[in-house]
């Protein structure tokens, strides 16, 4: 029998997002508030050169109690982003949310119920029944679902979104699936199927995305492609020949 959950940090890695933040932060707070779920808003300013870290100042004085602003100054990347924010935030649960407001809240909210009815992680998936996306860009859908079904097929696992962001995981997850080797994107990838050879239970459930009305989305095609497929392998090879030294301990 799993533990009751007291606090439910949402970790969420910006950089030049000044635009986005108060809005998908305003609306976070008001559901999770509504929703009665105590939480914490992680927000790491990875390396922004707009106002990001004046905007997140402001919010958090004026609006967001909970607000934990946080600014990463080493090395910047999307994973080393969360990473940070990681092990600074303080809940016993997690959910990692883009500062796009592409995540819904009501999902987040969704998964903080199902964390507490006996999973420790929840997969959402956009592409399930009851799942949908706004304005996805073609190619990078069509990228998206070669990507999706090579790891479903490679792991033989019932889960077709992997690659999305949007996860919750209990504390002890995140502490069993360390050490965290993606400094990128892949750090997305790394974390759910760790989760899964190590011996975690999960669920999924359909979630909506929205693509961002303001800014430049950060993630490269051309640049992630290795990277994914370097975390692919890396956790595979694991699954199939470290003989369980990895899985977690009943």
């Amino acid at each position: 029998m799993l533990p009751p959950l007291t606090l439910f940090s949402v970790v969420i890695p910006a950089r030049d997002e000044e635009e986005s933040l108060p809005g998908t932060l305003r609306d976070i707070y008001q559901a999770f508030t509504k929703a009665g779920i105590p939480h914490e808003l992680v927000v790491i300013d990875d390396g922004s050169k707009d106002g990001t870290w004046r905007v997140l100042q402001d919010l958090k004085t004026q609006e967001i109690p909970t607000l934990a602003p946080k600014q990463n100054t080493g090395l910047n990347g999307f994973g080393r982003a969360i990473i940070f924010g990681l092990n600074q935030s303080k809940g016993d649960a997690v959910v990692i949310m883009m500062a796009d407001a592409s995540d819904s809240s009501a999902d987040a909210v969704r998964y903080w119920q199902l964390l507490n009815s006996g999973y420790e992680c929840v997969f959402g998936s956009r592409f399930v029944k009851g799942g949908r996306v706004v304005d996805y860009p073609r190619v990078k859908l069509f990228v998206n679902r070669l990507a999706n079904l090579f790891i479903k097929t490679l792991f033989v696992i019932p889960l077709n979104d992997t690659t999305n962001a949007f996860k919750a995981y209990r504390r002890t997850v995140i502490d069993g699936c360390r050490p965290f080797l993606s400094p990128h994107f892949n750090l997305t990838v790394e974390l759910p199927l760790k989760a899964i050879v190590r011996g975690y239970t999960w669920v999924v459930t359909p979630i909506s995305w929205e693509n961002r009305k303001y800014g430049v989305a950060k993630l490269k095609i051309k640049e992630m492609g290795s990277r994914y497929f370097f975390i692919c392998m890396y956790v595979w090879l694991e699954k199939y020949f470290s003989r369980g030294d990895y899985r977690r301990k009943s």
